[in-house]
């Protein structure tokens, strides 16, 4: 584990390599799972201020799975989540050449409105829980990124290289700085190791 200010993170995130390729995996993070996006409660909020703009982005069946359940649900494990379609895929999700998209991450590229997505689909496949006194980062492994994780390796870029930028959307430039330096130091300190063994 290493820290770096109020953040715990696995080494797993410095060592891992990924690089997302849904032209293979064609989003499919979006459409599996038991529950929808983990959302933060602004998030929660800005979803619902903005939906009658996000839903002309959106596919019918969507529409309908928020009119019935609203735009943020609570999980089975207490958790605020995106709502799901038949308990199946997101109900912000739209498709494009069968590969799954964002109508949230489509409204803000037309600049519709000012919000990407939520910050757990932008830092997927790390997951942040939050303490009392500190967040934890950790990698989600899940066999449906094996495509990800293949086009990392033959790119040979480490996961947190890969997700700067919403690791910095979400803990600023500063303690990104300090994660590449940390990410550096790790680096040498393996290297060494394995030299001297």
């Amino acid at each position: 584990m290493l820290q770096i200010d109020d953040v715990v993170l696995g080494l797993d995130i410095l060592e891992k390599k990924f690089v997302c390729d849904v032209s293979n995996c064609k989003g499919a993070c979006c459409i599996l799972g038991d529950s929808g996006a983990p959302l933060e409660p602004n998030e929660a909020e800005i979803l619902n201020r903005e939906f009658s703009i996000i839903k002309s982005y959106m596919r019918s069946e969507g529409i309908k799975a928020i009119e019935d359940q609203g735009t943020h649900v609570i999980d089975s494990d207490g958790d605020l989540v995106t709502p799901l379609i038949d308990g199946k895929e997101c109900a912000y999700v739209v498709f494009e050449k069968n590969i799954a998209k964002c109508a949230i991450e489509k409204a803000f590229e037309a600049k519709s409105i000012n919000f990407q997505k939520p910050i757990s689909c932008n830092l997927y496949p790390i997951r942040v829980k939050r303490y009392k006194d500190f967040d934890a980062l950790n990698y989600q492994q899940w066999d449906i990124c094996n495509p990800a994780i293949k086009l990392g390796e033959k790119l040979k870029t480490p996961l947190y290289i890969f997700l700067a930028q919403p690791l910095i959307r979400k803990f600023g430039v500063a303690w990104y700085e300090k994660l590449k330096i940390a990410s550096e130091e790790v680096v040498k300190f393996m290297n060494n190791k394995q030299c001297s063994s």
